[in-house]
């Protein structure tokens, strides 16, 4: 092995350590983008169509800029694409978002390397590593534009920086202390521009560095103290400055929370009349949705429920130890913050309108299932310890079978993870499944639809909304300046106003905004066609006998 020093030896990772484990990551994240380029998986979700449409508009809209990041989601992963979303290509082809996800994949593959060293001997650490780097649906994660693979990395290495921070504080090694408080807040900073459960995440880190400050010696507080206003500071920063981006660019510091576009208002437009998803204000159910979900995630059929019991176990073994000098020292009662995420989304899915349906339970369905993915770390590093504990076990033993065991027991634990991933795949990870079920009717239409603005030239307005359906634009190739939308709020008000002065053509969808503009203000416009798709709402194509491209300044 490539680590020095006593492999039964638990302890903090030495210089270096970590490097090999990223960058067999990269190239293990490479693999997957290779298969699932070809495959032509990178755009199947509608979420990193969106992500990628938010982020080009930042570079390609008639007000181009940073206020175009409004919206419900949060702006780190936009911006993080920016460098690669100004090509055509790389935004057609979905690529432009795989830099941000495939780097951060290797990042948290290193990360819990990094904390499994401090918990357990080499191999099983080794062994969680593994566990964690095979999973099927994260390696497909890592190359798309979803946030799911940018999130696990800041939580694991918010985690990193928490806990060899307060061991750094209780050893009174003052200058990693600081370095790590600092570390600290920026990746707490990052979350919350991630993902929602980075808030919950961050306030948690906050209260965990006041304790252990408060709990030091007052020379040793007097000296942290700065650092910990800095921290305190990047841990407010976030939060504080999307309610002021909310409050400037939608008029309402909470629009993400109670918007036409927050998931209260998607439920409400979604669900039958008087009714509710199983698990809406019950925590019980939500708990038996979001855990069900976490193990489908985790393991191949129904290995799930065994990972679940192994790493709760795990809690309650890490939990028992935690007084011992050796785990004090170490600070392995901090690494607990990986479990964050399950009473957030329990939370989420009972009281905040985050509906979690997944094929084994009712109604059979798919929506959210990649949120279970956020516990992932927690399953793969306590799932891990329970095994090294049952080889502990063995090896106490007189018998000979238990001494063999013993000496197996990790070799067939790292074989069991290759054997997890292959039966991932062979079945198809939920995560992945869940994307090609959700595209079976919006990917066809899409289509549609881009063929429909090919034939528009390219230097005159098209009106359309671009909300649900912005990858017809991106199929097309067409520039989202060239576009009379949502995403430009200006021009898009008075538009609906008058659609055949503001457009030369124009793109209803039954129901949608620019159809009720069109109902409300026929004039001037005269029906091309109308293309309709199984699953989605047609589509009436619209060309404008009054449009003046003087008066309206065309796209050149």
């Amino acid at each position: 092995m490539w680590v020095p020093g006593d492999p039964e030896a638990v302890r903090p990772v030495t210089r270096g350590e970590t490097y090999p484990l990223f960058v067999a990551a990269v190239v293990l994240g490479f693999v997957a983008l290779v298969i699932c380029y070809g495959h032509g998986y990178l755009l199947l979700y509608g979420d990193a169509v969106a992500h990628l449409g938010i982020a080009r508009r930042i570079v390609d809209a008639r007000y181009p800029g940073l206020s175009q990041l409004g919206g419900v989601w949060l702006p780190l992963p936009h911006i993080l694409m920016l460098p690669f979303i100004g090509k055509m290509e790389l935004w057609q082809k979905g690529v432009a978002g795989t830099p941000m996800s495939l780097l951060s994949y290797a990042a948290s593959v290193a990360g819990i390397w990094r904390l499994g060293r401090r918990m357990m001997r080499q191999r099983w650490a080794l062994v969680a590593t593994a566990f964690y780097a095979l999973n099927p649906n994260l390696l497909y994660l890592a190359t798309t534009a979803m946030t799911e693979a940018l999130f696990l990395a800041l939580l694991i290495w918010t985690v990193i920086a928490t806990v060899e921070g307060i061991a750094a504080l209780r050893a009174e090694n003052l200058h990693t202390a600081r370095m790590r408080m600092l570390l600290a807040g920026v990746l707490v900073f990052g979350q919350v521009m991630t993902r929602y459960d980075g808030w919950i995440v961050g306030a948690v880190v906050w209260c965990c560095f006041a304790w252990a400050v408060w709990r030091t010696e007052a020379k040793v507080r007097t000296a942290v103290l700065p650092m910990f206003a800095i921290l305190t500071v990047w841990c407010a920063a976030g939060p504080l400055l999307w309610f002021w981006y909310n409050a400037h660019f939608e008029h309402d510091w909470l629009d993400f929370m109670r918007g036409p576009y927050s998931a209260k208002q998607i439920e409400r437009k979604t669900a039958p009349p008087g009714q509710h998803y199983r698990g809406w204000h019950n925590m019980a159910w939500a708990l038996l949705f979001y855990t069900r979900t976490a193990q489908v995630d985790a393991a191949f059929w129904e290995t799930g429920f065994g990972v679940m019991l192994a790493a709760l176990y795990g809690l309650g073994l890490s939990w028992k130890r935690r007084a011992s000098a050796e785990v004090k020292a170490r600070c392995e009662s901090f690494i607990l913050l990986l479990w964050v995420p399950l009473p957030f989304y329990v939370y989420s899915v009972a009281y905040g309108s985050v509906p979690i349906f997944i094929p084994q339970l009712w109604p059979h369905s798919y929506y959210n299932a990649r949120y279970g993915m956020e516990v992932l770390p927690a399953l793969s590093l306590y799932g891990a310890l329970a095994a090294e504990r049952l080889a502990v076990w063995f090896a106490g033993r007189e018998e000979s079978w238990a001494k063999l065991s013993a000496r197996l027991a990790a070799p067939v634990a790292m074989v069991l993870c290759v054997m997890n991933c292959v039966g991932m795949m062979y079945r198809t990870p939920l995560v992945l499944k869940e994307g090609i079920v959700n595209a079976r009717t919006r990917v066809p239409f899409e289509h549609e639809l881009s063929t429909v603005l090919d034939e528009f030239p390219r230097n005159v307005p098209v009106m359309m909304s671009t909300s649900n359906h912005i990858g017809a634009v991106q199929v097309a190739g067409r520039t989202l300046k060239s576009m009379v939308s949502e995403g430009d709020d200006q021009s898009w008000q008075i538009a609906l106003k008058d659609p055949a002065a503001n457009a030369a053509y124009v793109i209803a969808l039954v129901g949608d905004p620019v159809d009720k503009a069109v109902q409300a203000h026929p004039q001037g416009l005269d029906e091309l066609e109308v293309v309709c798709s199984m699953g989605q709402p047609c589509a009436k194509v619209y060309q404008s006998q009054t449009w003046d491209p003087k008066r309206s300044g065309a796209t050149r």
